[in-house]
């Protein structure tokens, strides 16, 4: 059985925000203090995100009011029609995320707009509370890719469900990749001539494929450039009727 499989980054893509900075709005006067602010090192985002968790744990902020928070997070112009549409033709869309935020943002988010069933996996990295009630985040896994964050190389993530995905009989006649940061370039890299990657325009990585066209080492796969989710949808439906 033919389908096409669709991979989503999660912010700026699903969501038209940070997921891990908008819980800051839960945090006192809505800001973080500086020694937390200031103590991010590059490539360790996930670390970063646990001295957020445990300022806002200690400052009394506990599971309801920050599922309160995160529902209220909106989602990029067009993506619910999108994710309408795809849940009418899951025949012939299979559908995951693979995202650096955490699996307990990311399920609240989906499940507040009733989205949860369209998509067959969520890669992320896992979260959970603990029993005094804190929020805390690990590492999705250990990888040995240079070019990505420690806790999540997609490359690794996509090809790893690839070759291995839940449903043997089901043959991918391309897929498309949805997204819009520089950690969505190494898995890109990965696709093939039959495969699409859409960028969203104006972000970061729609620049950094421009700029390996420019240095003559392009993308293999197609390259379709979005602003909205209904641009994603007008394509989906294209490649359907073609």
């Amino acid at each position: 059985k033919m389908k096409v499989l669709l991979v989503f980054d999660f912010d700026h893509t699903i969501v038209d925000e940070n997921s891990d900075t908008w819980i800051v709005k839960c945090a006192p006067g809505s800001m973080l203090p500086d020694e937390i602010k200031n103590s991010y090192q590059k490539g360790h985002w996930t670390e970063y995100m646990g001295r957020v968790f445990r300022y806002l744990g200690d400052n009394g902020i506990r599971e309801e009011e920050m599922k309160k928070c995160m529902t209220t997070i909106p989602f990029t112009a067009g993506m619910k029609d999108l994710l309408d549409f795809i849940g009418k033709h899951k025949v012939i869309f299979d559908c995951i995320i693979i995202s650096d935020s955490n699996a307990v943002f990311i399920d609240w988010i989906l499940e507040a707009a009733n989205v949860c069933p369209l998509f067959d996996e969520v890669f992320t990295n896992p979260a959970g509370f603990d029993d005094c009630g804190y929020l805390t985040v690990q590492n999705h896994h250990a990888h040995d890719c240079t070019k990505c964050p420690i806790n999540l190389c997609k490359r690794k993530v996509l090809e790893g469900f690839l070759e291995n995905h839940l449903k043997p009989r089901v043959k991918y006649s391309k897929t498309i990749y949805i997204g819009d940061g520089g950690n969505d370039l190494c898995p890109v890299r990965c696709l093939k001539k039959s495969d699409v990657i859409m960028p969203r325009h104006g972000y970061i990585l729609e620049k950094m494929i421009s700029k390996l066209s420019q240095n003559l080492v392009p993308v293999e796969a197609s390259v379709v450039v979005w602003s909205s989710g209904t641009e994603i949808l007008d394509y989906l439906e294209l490649l359907i009727k073609g």
